[in-house]
């Protein structure tokens, strides 16, 4: 999330590279395909492989908290980078690749939203930008199942949360169960958050609700849609 936005959210209102050997006389060519990394696996598991055929996608981030609902809604069309959001009575469409300081400003949360939407893909769209361990056995901050979990670490320059880290908790297949974000890769998180109720958005598998493990506060999702050129 790229932004400060996540905590501000929940704070105030909640390669074995690909190795051809020599081609030696009368013989033919054998090649190895290089073996997936953790990010890749995850990223394909949640649908990853579909991405290149989305013309738009369009989804409502809501947050409750007691009587309190918030909610932004935003339309993307990936291919042209435009974004038009959606917030009360307002209405701002922009282009990502030319914004003012308003769109910047607005970017801030299409970005975090998107994160929380998207994050396994985001896997392979930041994968310059970030190192990553993962560790084969490790125990969930929520529900205390056993999961293997992947780490990632943002570079310390660049993006709108340089530094940070997020903790992915998922099992045999790859499906992200529960999540850690911690700020500037301090060792406690700054918040932990459940990833269920996936549905299939056109080969898309979304997590539509995140819950934190002391409760009176929900986030999630509606208005899913995606198409396809």
């Amino acid at each position: 999330m790229k932004t400060n936005y996540l905590v501000a959210l929940f704070v105030f209102i909640f390669f074995v590279a690909c190795k051809t050997e020599p081609k030696k006389t009368g013989e033919t060519a054998e090649t190895t395909e290089p073996e997936k990394t953790v990010p890749e696996l995850i990223a394909e598991a949640h649908g990853y492989d579909n991405w290149a055929d989305v013309k738009e996608i369009t989804f409502t981030f809501n947050v409750d908290r007691d009587s309190m609902h918030f909610e932004r809604k935003w339309a993307w069309e990936p291919k042209t980078n435009m974004v038009t959001a959606i917030s009360g009575a307002d209405t701002l469409t922009y282009n990502r690749a030319d914004m003012d300081s308003i769109a910047l400003k607005t970017n801030g949360g299409f970005i975090n939203d998107r994160y929380w939407l998207m994050a396994p893909f985001n896997l392979m769209w930041d994968a310059n930008n970030y190192t990553y361990e993962q560790t084969a056995e490790a125990t969930a901050p929520i529900s205390k199942e056993p999961m293997q979990k992947l780490t990632i670490v943002y570079a310390n320059e660049g993006g709108y949360t340089p530094g940070d880290a997020y903790d992915f908790y998922f099992k045999d297949d790859f499906i992200v169960r529960e999540w850690a974000y911690r700020k500037s890769n301090q060792e406690e998180p700054n918040l932990v958050s459940t990833w269920e109720d996936y549905v299939d958005v056109e080969g898309l598998q979304l997590a539509k609700q995140h819950n934190r493990p002391e409760g009176g506060m929900s986030l999630y999702f509606t208005g899913l849609s995606v198409s396809k050129e």
